[in-house]
């Protein structure tokens, strides 16, 4: 027994203690992986994806220049953010940006900065804006670190000293990421919090406003999206995401504070 409290004991000041900020939102998070080897094992597992024979990689073309584009102004903004906010030494991210030829309605950012979008999107996209709505979405997720924060609440809710262990272990680290991104099947969509994915689209609005974008085309890009969901399954994209009015709704509210930071 004396034992079982001094383990409990243990976890709960590990816990307290492992904790990080979201930048701009300020949340705290638990955060029990060590992001060094998580983004080794991310850009592992994107290589795997972009030289697997089934995927069709676009590498040039104007739509693969666009995703390049428009990737790397997000890029630059974000980092001069963290850079100037007291954050870029929590960041060792090395940027790729690449088309991938698909029907499917998707897009995605791996930890480390590896960002995957899928063509199928682009018809709702429609213009460098909203493209940039997605593209800084999908980048929120990695800045606000949520893959590496789901791993560690289940950890947690595991209570496994040895669990913890593993994860941050490369070979461990590399097999979880291929399952929450679906590498080496199925590609997937990582399933966050509905609170994750209000965030993502919070910190996305002024990321692409640093980049230059008008956050306001981000209401009409999801307007679009929610009209793939009429009559049938919606997109994967939108699979665990908000009820379509409210995400709208939230979004009009997070404009304003995303405004301070546009600059055309």
């Amino acid at each position: 027994m004396k034992i079982s409290k001094l383990i409990l004991a243990l976890l709960t000041v590990t816990l307290i203690y492992s904790c990080s900020t979201v930048p701009l939102t300020g949340r705290k998070q638990l955060s029990l992986v060590d992001d060094s080897q998580i983004n080794s094992a991310s850009a592992a597992s994107y290589q795997q994806l972009l030289s697997d024979p089934k995927t069709k990689v676009v590498a040039s073309g104007t739509d693969a220049q666009k995703v390049k584009r428009i990737g790397q102004q997000l890029a630059v903004a974000i980092e001069r953010y963290l850079q100037q906010n007291g954050y870029a030494n929590q960041y060792q991210f090395s940027w790729e940006f690449n088309l991938i030829q698909s029907q499917e309605v998707n897009a995605w950012c791996m930890p480390g900065g590896k960002v995957a979008v899928y063509s199928g999107i682009l018809p709702i996209t429609q213009t460098d804006a909203g493209l940039a709505v997605v593209m800084g979405h999908e980048i929120a997720h990695a800045i606000a670190k949520h893959s590496a924060e789901r791993m560690s609440q289940e950890l947690a809710a595991q209570a496994g000293g040895s669990l913890i262990g593993a994860a941050t272990n490369n070979k461990a680290s590399a097999s979880v990421i291929n399952a929450l991104y679906g590498v080496g099947g199925q590609l997937a969509l990582l399933k966050y919090s509905r609170d994750q994915e209000s965030e993502a689209d919070r910190l996305g609005l002024t990321f692409m406003a640093m980049a230059g974008y008008d956050p306001n085309e981000a209401v009409t890009f999801w307007q679009r999206m929610a009209a793939q969901n009429k009559g049938g399954a919606p997109p994967e994209f939108l699979s665990t995401h908000p009820a379509d009015a409210t995400r709208i709704n939230n979004i009009k509210n997070y404009i304003p504070e995303a405004m301070k930071h546009f600059k055309k």
